[in-house]
């Protein structure tokens, strides 16, 4: 074999060993490291010694199944809010946006460029009792005087609605933008009127982007813990605030590790059998069909 062939065929390999290395560096050493972590037995005194004790992982689950079930209601609550609102928000943007699309999505992404918990507290500002929102409804006298909304999970889910929605915009205007303009001129020549051609053709066409939008917020949602620290209650504490308390306040590593890789876990069989419903391949067919 000649010297240009073996460049040829290892050229992809060398292309994409960046790509592999990062995956190894910063997620498969780390998830081996606390799957090590997790199978410990010690404290923090004596420190952690190996000893495979797996047990661990029936004992998080039989403490924090609830947290973990209530974060998962959450996430899916929250990204069906957030489908909701992001869809009609970029369809507007990718086929009403004009030669504003560019400022629109700014706008959008605006937010960000604001630290992710001062952006939370100031919603706990606003939901506060003498806050904005119930200090006005109290004034009009919509609201009791013992009604709240702060620390309940209507603000931990409004809470997380407004943090991830980007998340959802994004890879929804993404796939609308690519949708091409003549599909719906011929579909409108073929006597399709606009709800037809939208069930038809635009909707179909955008699946992908709505497959990558509940994946891309499902899951930091699902995990999130600022949210529910800063805007919850005892009542709507989430897997991830359990997690955090259990590794810098408990100093119960093996726990907390256990408890992290459940998460995983469970999140993992939820794509997975999301993607089983609608995975890409299913979104590209309905869409050719």
């Amino acid at each position: 074999m000649s010297a240009r062939a073996i460049r040829q065929r290892l050229t992809p390999y060398v292309l994409i060993l960046p790509g592999w290395l990062w995956l190894v560096i910063f997620f498969v050493v780390p998830a081996l490291t606390m799957l090590s972590v997790s199978t410990m037995t010690g404290d923090d005194l004596n420190g952690f010694k190996q000893t495979f004790h797996f047990g661990t992982y029936v004992d998080a689950w039989n403490q924090f199944h609830v947290q973990i079930i209530r974060s998962l209601t959450y996430g899916l609550i929250a990204t069906g809010i957030c489908l909701i609102i992001a869809y009609p928000v970029a369809y507007w943007i990718a086929f009403r946006g004009g030669r504003y699309k560019s400022s629109l999505l700014f706008l959008l992404l605006l937010p960000f460029f604001v630290s992710f918990v001062i952006r939370t507290q100031s919603w706990q500002f606003m939901l506060d009792d003498h806050g904005m929102v119930a200090g006005l409804l109290r004034t009009f006298g919509l609201a009791g005087s013992d009604w709240q909304v702060l620390q309940t999970s209507t603000a931990v889910i409004g809470g997380l609605v407004y943090n991830f929605l980007p998340f959802t915009v994004l890879p929804i205007y993404v796939a609308l933008e690519r949708v091409d303009p003549a599909l719906l001129e011929a579909s409108a020549d073929l006597y399709a009127n606009k709800a037809l051609a939208f069930t038809k053709v635009v909707f179909p066409l955008s699946l992908p982007g709505v497959f990558a939008a509940v994946l891309l917020t499902f899951v930091p949602v699902s995990s999130d813990y600022v949210n529910a620290q800063i805007l919850g209650g005892a009542h709507t504490t989430m897997i991830g605030s359990v997690i955090q308390t259990q590794y810098f306040t408990n100093l119960n590593y093996p726990m907390a590790a256990s408890l992290s890789f459940i998460l995983m876990a469970v999140l993992l069989v939820g794509i997975f059998a999301y993607a089983r419903v609608l995975g890409t391949r299913d979104a590209m067919d309905m869409a050719a069909a």
